[in-house]
C-alpha cells in the first residue's frame, strides 16, 4: 500500500468506521467518538484498492459543478416547481401514488427526497439538468412513496417508466451540487 493522506474526523453521530473519497481526491475517514484510532490504518489498508479505483474513476470522469447562489435559487425556484409538477403529473398518471406536498429547496447534497409523510422535495437546480435526468429524479422520488429503500422492487418500479435508469443515474453522478 502506498502512502495516502487522509483527514480523520471523529463524530458523535457515527456508528461505524467510514471512508469517503471526494471528487477532488481527498479521503475522509469518519470514526465514532469512542472508537480507538488504531483501527484506522488497517481499515484503510483493507479498502486501499477501492480508494484507488474511486480516485481514478473521478479523474477519468470530470464533473460539472452547478452554480448555486441565493439569487439563483430565488430566480429559478418557480421554474423548477413548474417543471417538477408537470413531470409528476405525467408520471404519476401511470403510477397513481398518493403524495402530500411538493417542495422546491436549495439542498446542498441531494437532488430530491421523499418523506414517510408523502412529501416530495426537489432541488431547484433540477432545471439546470438535461430533461432525461430531471425525469429520472422525479420518477425516483415518486417510487420512494411506496418503497422507502433501493431494493429490487424499488428499481423495478423505476424501470417501468425509465428503463435506462442506470445510465441516467450514472450521468447524474457526474453533476455535482457542491
Amino acid at each position: 500500500m502506498e502512502h495516502t493522506s487522509y483527514t480523520l474526523r471523529r463524530s458523535r453521530r457515527a456508528r461505524r468506521l467510514r471512508i469517503a473519497v471526494h471528487r477532488n481526491g481527498s479521503v475522509i475517514v469518519t470514526i465514532p467518538l469512542r472508537m480507538s484510532q488504531s483501527v484506522v490504518k488497517p481499515f484503510i489498508a483493507k479498502k486501499w484498492s477501492w480508494i484507488q479505483r474511486t480516485v481514478e474513476r473521478f479523474k477519468r470522469n470530470p464533473i460539472q459543478i452547478l452554480p448555486n447562489t441565493r439569487a439563483d435559487f430565488l430566480r429559478l425556484r418557480e421554474t423548477a416547481r413548474a417543471l417538477v409538477q408537470e413531470k409528476i403529473e405525467r408520471y404519476n398518471a401511470l403510477y397513481r401514488f398518493a403524495f402530500n406536498r411538493i417542495s422546491i429547496r436549495n439542498q446542498s447534497t441531494r437532488w430530491g427526497s421523499c418523506s414517510r409523510k408523502g412529501n416530495l422535495n426537489f432541488n431547484y437546480r433540477i432545471v439546470q439538468l438535461p430533461d432525461p435526468l430531471a425525469e429520472y429524479i422525479v420518477v425516483h422520488e415518486l417510487c420512494h412513496l411506496v418503497e422507502f429503500n433501493h431494493s429490487p422492487i424499488f428499481w423495478n418500479l423505476v424501470a417501468q417508466t425509465v428503463p435506462d435508469y442506470k445510465e441516467r443515474r450514472r450521468e447524474l453522478r457526474l453533476r455535482r451540487l457542491q
